[in-house]
């Protein structure tokens, strides 16, 4: 089998699993936690090979390796001082913890959408016009509003699960606007952070027939859609519409984004 159909058949797993968390949800409550695990390490699997092809393996474990480091050490800060998103800590229920503050699971999740976030904002981004620390500026720059969309549905939704909990009352369904701006940050530095140190990187051989560039909008779509979706279930529409307002048309625009 090669490297394109396991890829495809990882996004295919995030569908199923995606569906299991629909049925879990409307039929066969208690099995939820897991699945979420589950979930998120099949699609950071997938974004893992979609980068490798398309990136090249060793630009593809960089970006892994900057945004598990700026990732949990931006999350190690938030929760020990409250900078950064506002004061927040994590319950048990992710799983083990990094030094007892951040579960190892978060980093994991960081990667499997910050991935399609950047792709989605180098298909936006004109290869021309910008000089390039300009353009790897807009790309950082959009690629983490791109990301954050996504935590404006999965916030609430992580809040009522019970995931992380939120020691003062903010604005926004509860959270702190603060938090939007630390998660936009925490992108804009991995990208940043990744462009600079991949820039210096001689690429590998590009894979001869790599998984398209659409499979890693899709993954965004479906792994978005199911946030907002979620939401609308267990009965935060709030946080479900003003998510699927604000990730769609990223991913529209990253479905029909064409190349220069």
């Amino acid at each position: 089998m090669t490297l394109k159909k396991i890829t495809g058949f990882n996004l295919g797993l995030v569908v199923i699993l995606t569906f299991a968390a629909f049925v879990d949800i409307w039929w066969l409550p208690g099995t939820r936690f897991w699945l979420t695990t589950v979930t998120t390490l099949t699609t950071f699997s997938f974004a893992f090979l979609h980068a490798g092809q398309n990136l090249g393996w060793r630009k593809a474990t960089l970006l892994m390796v900057v945004v598990f480091v700026v990732s949990i050490s931006f999350e190690s800060i938030g929760v020990l001082t409250g900078a950064i998103y506002g004061p927040y800590h994590y319950t048990d229920r992710l799983g083990p913890k990094f030094l007892g503050l951040v579960p190892y699971i978060i980093p994991v999740a960081w990667f499997m959408m910050m991935y399609a976030s950047l792709a989605i904002a180098e298909h936006l981004i004109p290869n021309h016009h910008a000089a390039l620390a300009e353009r790897r500026l807009l790309v950082s720059a959009v690629g983490a509003m791109i990301m954050t969309a996504w935590d404006l549905a999965l916030d609430p939704l992580m809040v009522a699960g019970g995931h992380w909990v939120w020691e003062v009352e903010g604005a926004y369904f509860g959270i702190p606007l603060k938090n939007f701006w630390g998660w936009w940050l925490t992108s804009f530095v991995s990208l940043q952070v990744f462009q600079m140190l991949a820039a210096l990187i001689k690429r590998d051989a590009p894979a001869e027939d790599p998984a398209p560039y659409r499979w890693v909008v899709f993954s965004y779509l479906i792994i978005g859609g199911s946030t907002v979706v979620i939401n609308f279930s267990i009965g935060l529409p709030g946080p479900g519409m003003v998510g699927l307002f604000a990730m769609l048309p990223w991913g529209l625009m990253g479905l029909f984004a064409k190349r220069d």
